[in-house]
């Protein structure tokens, strides 16, 4: 394997390594709402609604769910929702990397030379 070739396959270790290190990764989106209660006298019922109160959106089972998020976890929540983010681009500059060295006929070799390195 070439020089150009050993950079690429470093390149990509060290991307999954960064990946590997995006522990509050969450995928979903951030949403604010305003509510009314169930009490028929609040002001809410007037316009006065209650919030904002953060929720976090996620599909599963092929529907939407918000998921409440409490104040005192909003900041890492977020960061897990950047965090998502970083790793979508992660994602998408190992593949450009397994992409070329497929195309080389190296996709295999590159294993092989991980387990190499692993073992220095």
């Amino acid at each position: 394997m070439n020089t150009r070739n050993r950079k690429l396959v470093e390149r990509r270790q060290r991307l999954l390594q960064e990946l590997a290190s995006l522990t509050l990764l969450t995928h979903g989106s951030y949403v604010e709402r305003f509510s009314t209660c169930a009490r028929k006298n609040c002001a809410c019922h007037e316009g006065k609604k209650h919030g904002p109160r953060s929720y976090v959106v996620v599909y599963r089972d092929g529907k939407q769910r918000q998921v409440y998020v409490p104040k005192d976890e909003l900041k890492l929540v977020r960061k897990g929702l950047r965090q998502h983010e970083r790793a979508m681009k992660l994602v998408r500059q190992i593949t450009d990397i397994n992409l070329k060295l497929m195309r080389e006929g190296l996709l295999e070799e590159s294993l092989e030379f991980e387990t190499e390195g692993a073992d220095k």
